[in-house]
């Protein structure tokens, strides 16, 4: 019987292409034309570009996680970073600066440092790359749990950073690091080449279409990176890592390598939500939230790419639309004293749970991963089941 592989990898149609290649296809040209069929601001369209900006998020954490098998609790600090990036460069927080770069002419009349929105993103992808390497230079002969407190640390330094940053003035006293609890804002909407600058106040459909593009991007950047060396040098990092290095694997770089991948892409998704946020403060960087982007990355499927994107889609829709929008009346409705979202977090419980139960290769598993965890329990084809005891064997002489 065909599987779903093959099914996907069989070609159709007179030029040859794949069931998979079609879907993808068709996809993205439902994602490109989806933001027509909703009013400009509708709320379910900002949740929409919520989701996408996640979708990035997961991205970059089931690189670390999924691919390389480096449990990262501290990926929150890669938002931060990227979004204190367009705190810095993108308004007028350093108002005594009063640098431009790339900007309009009515931008260019504030105070303050303003540039380009797409020079920030690779500022940010540059910082967080950096923070990366750096994240990952202490876990190197760390296994396990060890790097999951180690990047759990990294996480809540950078969040203490960001609470305490007025009293830090690395560049003088009038360049403090952050605002605190209090909001950097605005932030400067973003401004493409050869195109208006975006008005979140008016529309929020050419938002919708950058943050699309940055997934696009992304996607292409993973499944390359999947399907390379340096993909195949991860998955062996991750199944084991003595094997890894006694075939030659080159351990620190391997690691190295994604922890600063999935830094950047975590640099580029906070780099894009400040502006549309409009808002930068530390009350953002809770250590929950590494939590709820490890969570998108184990229900979709570990080492998933696809995964990752399902998971990051479905749990942002739970957590920002369906719980407060559409579910949260539903206990008064019933004489209860709460709402729905008071249970949000017992929410995301009850669903890892559920699938874990039912599904525990991911709702859109890897196909290595589904394989151990469904056929893997019954043994190679003739053999004993994993975990029997083998029969006796007997020599010629024995015999």
């Amino acid at each position: 019987m065909a599987t779903f592989d093959s099914v996907m990898q069989r070609p159709v149609g007179p030029r040859g292409m794949t069931v998979s290649t079609i879907a993808a296809i068709a996809i993205v040209a439902f994602a490109i034309v989806f933001p027509l069929f909703f009013d400009p601001l509708s709320g379910f369209l900002g949740t929409s570009i919520q989701a996408l900006a996640y979708v990035v998020m997961a991205l970059g954490l089931n690189v670390v996680v999924g691919f390389a098998g480096l449990l990262d609790l501290g990926y929150v600090a890669f938002f931060a970073i990227g979004a204190y990036t367009t705190g810095w460069v993108m308004s007028g927080f350093y108002g005594e600066a009063n640098i431009h770069v790339f900007v309009t002419s009515t931008v260019e009349a504030l105070p303050g440092i303003h540039m380009n929105f797409l020079l920030v993103l690779v500022i940010a992808a540059l910082l967080c790359a950096v923070a990366g390497v750096v994240i990952g230079l202490p876990t190197l002969r760390l296994r396990g749990d060890y790097i999951a407190i180690v990047t759990l640390a990294f996480g809540e330094i950078i969040r203490v950073f960001a609470i305490n940053g007025p009293e830090i003035r690395p560049f003088g006293e009038n360049y403090p690091l952050t605002q605190g609890k209090q909001s950097i804002t605005p932030i400067d909407q973003i401004d493409l080449p050869f195109l208006e600058p975006l008005n979140s106040i008016l529309s929020l459909r050419g938002y919708y279409w950058v943050i699309l593009g940055i997934v696009l991007v992304c996607l292409f950047v993973v499944l390359r990176l999947r399907d390379s060396r340096i993909g195949r040098a991860w998955i062996a990092l991750r199944e084991d890592e003595v094997a890894a290095a006694s075939m030659g694997i080159p351990l620190v770089k391997t690691k190295l390598l994604a922890y600063l991948v999935g830094g950047a892409m975590g640099g580029l998704s906070g780099a894009f939500l400040g502006p549309f946020i409009q808002v930068v403060n530390a009350d953002q960087f809770a250590f929950s939230f590494s939590i709820f982007i490890l969570a998108m990355v184990i229900l979709g499927g570990l080492g998933s790419v696809w995964g990752a994107v399902i998971g990051a889609l479905v749990l942002t829709f739970v957590n920002n639309y369906l719980i407060p929008d559409v579910l949260n009346g539903v206990p008064g409705a019933l004489g209860l004293d709460f709402q729905f979202s008071d249970l949000g977090f017992g929410v995301f419980g009850f669903l890892l749970v559920i699938v874990m139960i039912l599904r525990p290769q991911g709702l859109f598993p890897e196909r290595r991963r589904a394989i151990e965890l469904t056929e893997g329990l019954d043994g190679p084809p003739g053999g004993p089941p994993m975990g029997a005891t083998p029969a006796p064997t007997t020599t010629r002489g024995e015999a």
